[in-house]
């Protein structure tokens, strides 16, 4: 098939006031996108807003909680009224929380799955009537290499990257013949604020790795896959090894994350 075209596309990106959600948004403003962003922090997304209009672009913006139902329709019908529909739905929205699972409460798994799983799941469902009448549409699930092999201090935070990728697979295949495309993206550790906001740290270690890819990398290589029209992709060659590990010796993986988790 040809290379999937995102000149004048209209995208729905959540999650986009820092990190990957920032620039996914700008490179694809600067792809000839017309953006809606969605996220908490009203003042970031205004700032981008102003960033991507300066540079010639469209970027419309909807400050809430993506968890809440009334948010999310919100932003779709944003997306109807001011761009008369969308091409590109991107789930981005996530945070995570670190610590042994025996020492954390009900609260830390619930409010992760909320973010991570169920307001992505919601949205998905809720913006399909839509996606199913743009042009050439695709949903993009930005998830994790944490979703296909856990490691211990980020349970909670595998276990809904986990169902994100579950879900993926399964409403890919439900949705081919719709002509809707869903990718996944896996990324490691990323050089974004996403420790800083983890909603707890019981550990005392410093997860900010040296050579963390930079947000725009993945953003680069999300929006490539895109228009390859690629269903998945895992983007370092450490998370491409763990996952190849968990498959094909799965005993040296498991001993591997016990001697981590230590």
């Amino acid at each position: 098939m040809p290379r999937r075209q995102l000149t004048d596309k209209r995208a729905i990106i959540t999650g986009a006031s820092s990190g990957i959600g920032w620039h996914l948004a700008l490179q694809l403003a600067q792809c000839g996108c017309r953006v809606i962003v969605c996220a908490r922090r009203e003042d970031r997304l205004k700032e981008l807003s102003s960033l991507i209009k300066d540079q010639g672009g469209t970027c419309i913006v909807v400050a809430g909680d993506i968890c809440k139902d009334e948010t999310r329709q919100r932003l779709l019908a944003t997306a109807k009224t001011k761009l008369g529909g969308a091409d590109i739905l991107i789930n981005n929205a996530g945070i995570g929380a670190m610590g042994r699972f025996d020492e954390a409460g009900p609260d830390r798994l619930r409010q992760i799955f909320e973010v991570n799983f169920f307001a992505t799941a919601e949205l998905i469902r809720e913006s399909l009537p839509m996606l199913n009448r743009g042009d050439d549409p695709i949903i993009v699930n930005l998830s994790s290499v944490l979703g296909h092999r856990a490691t211990p201090l980020k349970s909670e935070y595998c276990a809904s990257k986990f169902a994100v990728h579950g879900l993926s697979d399964a409403i890919r295949a439900e949705l081919a013949a719709d002509g809707i495309d869903l990718l996944l993206v896996s990324p490691s550790t990323t050089d974004s604020d996403f420790f800083d906001a983890a909603i707890e740290d019981e550990t005392g270690k410093d997860w900010k790795k040296s050579g963390a890819m930079p947000p725009e990398v993945v953003a680069t290589k999300t929006i490539r896959a895109m228009q390859k029209r690629r269903h998945e992709i895992i983007l370092t060659f450490g998370g491409r090894i763990i996952v190849w590990l968990d498959r094909i010796i799965p005993g040296i993986a498991n001993r591997l994350m016990a001697r981590f988790g230590q």
